[in-house]
């Protein structure tokens, strides 16, 4: 059996429980991350210490920006999961996180109308 075969079964799936990949931790240190809110690594960062190959698959995801929801679906871990490392990724300043638009901030259904119909008039 090779070394990367031991940590997974095949029926089971990972043999490495989600906790110890965060250490215990079950929240993010600092603000919460909504779901829908893009993150994006910081370009031309210097890492700060030693991260994880979890920290690591995460920020290489970010590269591009991406939604909260969208990094947990791609990594294969768990939104809590992903949450904490994104949390920690933004206290070394390696990841910015930009908040989904509130409602106050979504254009007035008058301005959409008046774009589709400027479009449909071309």
């Amino acid at each position: 059996m090779s070394e990367g075969e031991r940590w997974l079964d095949q029926d089971a799936g990972p043999l490495i429980r989600p906790y110890t990949v965060t250490r215990g931790r079950t929240r993010p240190s600092g603000p919460a991350f909504d779901m829908v809110a893009i993150v994006r690594a910081v370009p031309g960062a210097r890492l700060h210490g030693r991260l994880s190959p979890e920290h690591l698959r995460v920020l290489r995801m970010c590269g591009q920006p991406m939604s909260v929801v969208d990094l947990a679906s791609e990594s294969n871990l768990s939104l809590g999961v992903v949450r904490v490392l994104l949390g920690d990724l933004r206290d070394q300043k390696l990841v910015t996180v930009r908040p989904p638009a509130t409602v106050s901030q979504l254009p007035e259904e008058r301005l959409l109308r008046e774009v589709i119909q400027g479009l449909q008039a071309l």
